[in-house]
């Protein structure tokens, strides 16, 4: 009941329910959120389940066209797979992917970070220097070649099967110097302070030092960078997806219709690229406002009032 209250009189609980575009982004991203984790209960068709599937309900178009069916409220894919539930399917796969990629990369980076800023000399400048050759190619360009790389090694057939794993491995992996280098900057400046000297003083152990005391007084700025990774690593996976490195086909996720889609859309059937767009946008866009509404809360000098 006490951290109740406290987080009741929080100014975190104060500037959210004062910041309309806060509230409007969270309630969407938990109202897609709740969609898609529940799309096995909800959904009208399984688009999993190729015995409901026929090709002869290919690319019949949303039920407000002439030629639409009661039975696919935004149209079928090529496949003859309900629109409106592959992308529910889908949607779900890409936030699991994005959370999950954003939970290694953000382990890897905090772990790096932390070492680097603390122990300093040559593991600062090995890892350091790692990160600086890793950012000078775009995240994009080092994910298809590790995804090319997994493609190779494993087979099309295998990656396809392990895709979710993989792809999580893959962006994970891309996008660990952003939080290596901002926990490392953070490091720096928590290490001369006089809590640490005191605890060395006491007798911790650097070990102690490093995930007792200076990591919690470094996760503000992992936390903003964390929701805006979100965002990131789904528009990854959608962009691997759409290059033929991400989820088959037969997985779908938002970046994967839209591949499927793409060559359709100027044939007429539009819908099949056009909606799971749509939705991966949306998903994008809120997920971005929140982590601009983080960044100022816990950020009080970019706080404007």
């Amino acid at each position: 009941m006490d951290k109740w209250k406290k987080f009741k009189e929080s100014y975190f609980l104060y500037s959210f329910l004062r910041d309309p575009v806060a509230i409007v982004s969270f309630i969407i991203f938990l109202f897609l959120v709740i969609v898609s984790f529940s799309a096995p209960l909800i959904a009208p068709h399984d688009p999993y389940d190729t015995s409901t599937i026929s090709i002869m309900d290919s690319e019949i178009p949303p039920v407000w066209y002439g030629e639409g069916d009661d039975n696919f409220i935004l149209g079928t894919d090529s496949q003859g797979r309900d629109m409106l539930s592959t992308m529910m399917y889908g949607m779900r796969v890409s936030i699991i992917i994005g959370i999950g990629a954003v939970a290694l990369q953000a382990f890897l980076g905090v772990v790096i970070g932390l070492l680097s800023g603390y122990i300093g000399g040559r593991v600062d400048a090995f890892f350091m220097r790692l990160a600086d050759i890793q950012l000078s190619f775009s995240t994009l360009m080092v994910a298809i070649f590790i995804s090319a790389i997994f493609q190779t090694a494993f087979g099309v057939g295998k990656y396809s099967e392990y895709a979710v794993p993989i792809l999580v491995l893959i962006i994970g992996i891309a996008e660990w110097p952003q939080y290596a280098r901002t926990v490392r900057a953070s490091v720096l400046g928590e290490k001369e302070k006089e809590y640490v000297e005191a605890a060395k003083v006491i007798g911790f152990g650097s070990r102690w030092i490093m995930f007792r005391h200076i990591l919690p007084n470094t996760l503000s700025p992992v936390f903003v960078i964390s929701t805006i990774q979100v965002a990131n690593a789904v528009m990854s996976e959608a962009a691997l997806s759409f290059l033929g490195l991400g989820m088959p086909v037969t997985k779908p996720s938002l970046g994967s219709l839209i591949n499927l889609g793409f060559e359709y859309i100027f044939s007429g059937s539009w819908w099949i690229t056009i909606f799971p767009g749509i939705l991966l946008i949306i998903l994008v866009l809120v997920v971005n406002l929140l982590g601009d509404w983080l960044r100022d809360v816990l950020n009080p000098k970019l706080y404007k009032g």
